[in-house]
C-alpha cells in the first residue's frame, strides 16, 4: 500500500518562535546637557551651569554616570589625593560617579538599576525602581527624574550620543 501525504507543522510551532524582544530605548551614550535639584521650594543646580556628564548603558544590562560641575576649578596642588579641605568638599558636593545593572520593563523601557560602586558609598547596593527614578526617552533626549530620599527632587535632561569615527 502506497501512502500518499503531507507534512504539516503543527500550528503550535509557529506560536512557540519567539516575538523580537522590543528595543532598548536606554542602550547607548547620553551626554547630561541640565541638571536641577529642588528641595524645600528652592531650585539649585548641582553640577553649575555648565555641566559635565555622562550615562552609558550597555546592551548587556550595565550602566555607568559620571556627573560634574563643568566649572569645577582645579585643585592648587594639581595631585588628586591633595586637595585642601574646601577643594575636597567642593569637588564631592558637585561630583558623583556610579555604577551598576539595570533592567527593562516588558516594552524595553528603563524599570529600575542596582548601584554595584559608586563615589558616594551610603548609594552602594541601592536598588532603585521607577518608584524612585524614571528615565524617559523621546528620540535622541532623555530625561531622569530622581527622588532622592530626603524628598529632594534631581531632573537632569541628556542628548544621546551619535557615533563617531576614531581619528589617528
Amino acid at each position: 500500500m502506497l501512502l500518499a501525504g503531507t507534512v504539516v507543522a503543527p500550528a503550535s510551532t509557529a506560536l512557540a518562535q519567539a516575538a523580537p524582544a522590543p528595543a532598548n530605548a536606554v542602550a547607548g551614550t547620553w551626554r547630561m546637557i541640565s541638571a536641577t535639584v529642588e528641595e524645600n521650594g528652592d531650585v539649585s543646580r548641582p553640577y553649575g551651569a555648565h555641566p559635565a556628564g555622562m550615562l552609558v548603558f550597555t546592551t548587556d544590562m550595565h550602566f555607568v554616570e559620571v556627573l560634574t560641575d563643568g566649572d569645577a576649578p582645579r585643585f592648587a596642588s594639581d595631585a588628586r589625593g591633595r586637595g585642601t579641605g574646601a577643594e575636597n568638599r567642593r569637588a564631592m558636593a558637585s561630583s558623583i560617579g556610579f555604577f551598576g545593572t539595570y533592567w527593562l520593563d516588558a516594552e524595553g523601557r528603563f524599570a529600575g538599576n542596582r548601584v554595584e560602586g559608586a563615589t558616594f558609598p551610603n548609594w552602594i547596593g541601592g536598588v532603585r525602581t521607577t518608584r524612585e527614578l524614571t528615565l524617559t526617552v523621546r528620540g535622541d533626549r532623555m530625561s531622569e527624574v530622581f527622588t532622592r530620599p530626603d524628598g529632594g527632587l534631581v531632573r537632569a535632561e541628556f542628548v544621546r550620543v551619535q557615533p563617531s569615527r576614531m581619528q589617528p
